[in-house]
């Protein structure tokens, strides 16, 4: 889904995107970034920025296994979205496989929704 991302994705993006930089819990950051991946996927950039901002978090915490596999998917993220190729619903982490489909949030699902 190239394009503008519609305006209530976006504020749904960004406010897990600034929870993920204020909070000052790890797994809380964690879970922010992944929801805003999961909003992000149709969006090349903002899908990209969310693996940057993940990629930084790794290094922050020195995951060396989490760094590997977001600079991974730094890599592919903006072809997948500009493609439409991505696996709806997944949190974006290296735990995670790369084409690994996964269930939305139910809140996360109805604001796609409106896309």
């Amino acid at each position: 889904m190239v394009g503008r991302m519609p305006a209530r994705v976006r504020a749904a993006y960004q406010a897990e995107m600034r929870a993920a930089r204020t909070t000052t819990h790890a797994e809380a950051r964690w879970r922010h970034l992944e929801r805003a991946h999961i909003l992000s996927q149709p969006w090349p950039w903002p899908h990209t920025a969310n693996h940057i901002a993940m990629f930084t978090l790794a290094v922050r915490q020195r995951d060396r296994r989490e760094a590997f596999g977001q600079v991974i998917r730094i890599v592919v993220a903006a072809p997948g979205s500009a493609l439409g190729r991505y696996p709806e619903g997944n949190t974006g982490r290296a735990r995670v496989g790369l084409t690994q489909p996964m269930p939305v949030p139910d809140d996360l699902a109805a604001v796609l929704r409106t896309v």
